[in-house]
Formats: C-alpha cells, structure tokens, sequence
C-alpha cells in the first residue's frame, strides 16, 4: 500500500512539474513576442521621426537625421537577408560573423549621430559632417556588399536547381512520348495456280509456305477477339435486334 502511495506521488510531482515547465515555456514565449512586437513598433517610430526630420529640417540637423535613416535601413536589410539565408546554407556562417563585426561599428555610428543631434554649435557640427558622411559611406557599402552577394548566392542555387529540374523533366517527357509502334500488317501470300485437267484426284490447292512446310500468311487485319483492350476504351454495346 506504502508502495503505491509512493508512486502515485511521484507522479503527481512529475505532472506539477512539468505543468510548470510548460507554463514557463508560454510565458518566456508570450514575452519575447510581446518584446519584438514592441522592438519592432519603436524601430517604425525612430524610421517615421527620422523622415520626418530629414525632410522638415533643413541644414545639418536634416543631413544627420538622413544619415541615421540610411544606416539603419541598410544594416537591417542586411540582417534580415543574412538571418534567412544562413537557415538554408551554412556557409554563410563567416558573413553572419563579418556583419556582427560591422554591426558593432554601426552601432556606434547610430549612437553618435543621434547624440549629435541635440548639438546647439551647427558651426561645428557643419565641420563633422564629412568625416560623419564617409563613415556611413563606408559602412553601408559594406553591408549592401554582404547582402547582395548573398542574395546572389541564392539565387545562383535557385538557378542550378531549376536547370536540373528542367533537364529531367525533359528526359521524362522524351521517355513519356517514346511508344512502339504497331506492326505493320502482312500483305496476304500469291494466290496458287489452278491444277491441270489431266491431274489426279483433286486436292485443296496450297499455298507456297504451306508446301514447304512454313506457317500461313497473317490475317491483314487483327481479329476483334484477339485485339488488345486498354482501360480507356469503353465496352462494345451488343448491337440490337430489334
């Protein structure tokens, strides 16, 4: 009795446990959707502020707004292409590890093109655009590297499948319209010549293969008993009597 209490508690602590496994698992997911529906909500913010300050502000305020907005588009194309090939190829390890690498630099560009922003010497600022601007130069034209090439990767493997798969379907189709052809029919034997008046009795007339023992002629046309039948065609109706 002492035995079976035991195992029906063990059950029940194996049960609660895994109850709580399983609600902490929900949990843990319901927030990490909650955390990247926000993240993504503040993402699309920032983007419409910072159109919106490129095209309203003019002089160097509206230029740093624009390079924050140039930035940030390129590295999450980027990341967003590099995230979804690196599924499929594996190769793309090294690009994934480059780009965190470049990411690190963009990050602090971000950073300080936004504390620049609240910068009240436009004098100063209008002497930092430059070296700002090939900053950004250089970075998003090392992340559109990255991306194109993988893009063009995948592609170029969309490429070599689809010219496999062309290849094969056409020796299945070459194979699918390759049938024997019915044999031609034998043209009937030369009909033998009367016997003469003056022979014996009178026997069947033979034919030249059936005198030297060979098999008769075939019949130019196939009996309808001895025709093949295939599942497509329909039965004869017995024709009517009346």
């Amino acid at each position: 009795m002492e035995a079976v209490i035991t195992v029906f508690t063990l059950l029940f602590v194996l049960f609660l446990a895994l109850g709580v496994y399983a609600t902490v698992k929900v949990v843990g997911a319901a927030r990490r959707g909650v955390d990247r529906t926000l993240t993504q909500a503040r993402r699309t913010v920032e983007d419409h502020t910072l159109r919106a300050k490129s095209l309203a502000q003019p002089g160097p305020a509206g230029e740093l707004a624009q390079l924050r907005l140039t930035l940030r588009t390129s590295m999450r194309a980027t990341q967003d292409a590099l995230d979804a090939g690196v599924r499929e190829d594996e190769s793309l390890k090294e690009s994934v590890a480059l780009f965190e690498r470049l990411s690190a630099h963009g990050h602090e560009l971000d950073g300080e093109l936004r504390r620049l922003e609240a910068e009240p010497d436009r004098r100063t600022l209008a002497e930092r655009l430059p070296v700002l601007r090939e900053r950004t130069r250089r970075i998003t034209e090392s992340a559109d590297s990255l991306r194109w090439a993988a893009r063009d990767r995948a592609r170029r493997f969309a490429d070599d499948d689809l010219d496999a798969l062309s290849a094969q379907i056409d020796v299945e189709a070459g194979a699918l319209r390759h049938w024997t052809e019915a044999e031609p029919p034998t043209a009937p034997g030369p009909r033998p010549a009367p016997p003469a008046a003056e022979a014996g009795p009178r026997t069947s007339p033979e034919t030249p293969r059936q005198a030297s023992g060979q098999e008769p002629a075939r019949p130019a046309i196939t009996p309808p008993g001895r025709r093949p039948s295939y599942p497509w065609q329909k039965k004869a109706r017995p024709e009517s009597t009346t």
